[in-house]
């Protein structure tokens, strides 16, 4: 998200339809991926993107840039995005099966399968996770965000994101090895 400059964001919070238009422009891209991060799927991402533009509209008046607006703006994202995750009772749309490794005599074939299926199987790691992981893992592992700013983000502790980071990788290391002891598992069986 580029930086939006100070009188810009003082402009749309006193109501200046252009300049919040530029507010928009400059960090929707940035709200909608934190966003799809989080709750996994694009129309869910859209409807927090939505909530999240509406929330900024109504609260942009008391920001008092005693934090960045890009810190401001990841809490109120990755906070939106938690609630609407936890709210939505969802089936899972992907499975970890659908990522078994057939065997092929190609190798080429298996390859491509795998850059095929790289982001969806990103998004099917992180839907395994619960909201708060998940947003801290986005936020720290995808974003680059530090602790400090992963806590100033999320308004908790920086002990409370180390420990869901903590959790969060300890449960995809596992996921991926029984997805690794599945795969050598169906490929004993031919």
């Amino acid at each position: 998200m580029e930086n939006i400059d100070r009188e810009i964001l003082n402009r749309a919070s006193a109501g200046d339809i252009q300049a919040f238009e530029f507010v928009y422009k400059a960090s929707s891209s940035f709200v909608y991926n934190v966003a799809y991060r989080v709750v996994g799927n694009r129309e869910d991402a859209f409807e927090v993107a939505q909530e999240v533009f509406m929330i900024i509209h109504d609260k942009l008046k008391s920001f008092r840039f005693e934090s960045s607006f890009k810190t401001w703006v990841y809490r109120i994202t990755a906070n939106t995005a938690i609630n609407y995750a936890k709210k939505t009772v969802r089936s899972k749309t992907v499975s970890f099966e659908d990522f078994l490794i057939e065997p092929a005599v190609n190798s080429q074939a298996v390859d491509r399968l795998q850059e095929q299926d790289n982001q969806q199987l990103l998004g099917a790691f992180l839907n395994e996770l619960n909201p708060e992981q998940r947003a801290c893992v986005v936020l720290r592992e995808i974003e680059g965000l530090s602790y400090q700013q992963v806590a100033a983000s999320l308004n908790i502790n920086i002990n409370t994101v180390r420990t869901r980071l903590k959790r969060a990788r300890e449960k995809l290391l596992n996921l991926r090895k029984s997805i690794r002891s599945m795969n050598d598992e169906k490929l004993r069986v031919f």
